[in-house]
């Protein structure tokens, strides 16, 4: 038996926003609920509602920039910058500016929408 897997087939999340979602491990895609690992592109534009999560999110930017609302403070991200959030803490995503952004989300645990918390 092989000690590694090598994603070739991430899946892809269905999604009605324009945001692309590749999630290569997680509960999706491997069943793993200790982690998740998504490539993301999110488009001008984007934003997502707040959310409390009961996992800590990794994010690290690969192109472009994007915007983070943590409780109350407005945090701008550009290439080649990462970021933890704790979880149980309340944020917001977007992509308020004029290009793409693409990024990396990891989760510990898992991402799951029965986590996330998003408001409404």
């Amino acid at each position: 038996m092989k000690k590694y897997f090598i994603q070739k087939s991430p899946f892809v999340v269905p999604t009605t926003d324009g945001k692309l979602i590749e999630e290569h491990h997680g509960l999706a895609t491997t069943n793993n609920s200790a982690i998740s690992i998504a490539h993301m592109i999110a488009p001008p534009g984007w934003s997502e509602p707040f959310q409390t999560p009961e996992f800590d999110e990794y994010t690290y930017i690969i192109k472009g920039k994007k915007q983070f609302i943590i409780e109350d403070e407005i945090l701008i991200l550009e290439t080649g910058q990462s970021i933890k959030i704790e979880k149980n803490t309340r944020v917001q995503y977007s992509n308020p500016f004029d290009e793409p952004c693409e990024y990396l989300a990891i989760c510990t645990p898992a991402f799951s929408m029965d986590s996330v918390n998003r408001e409404e």
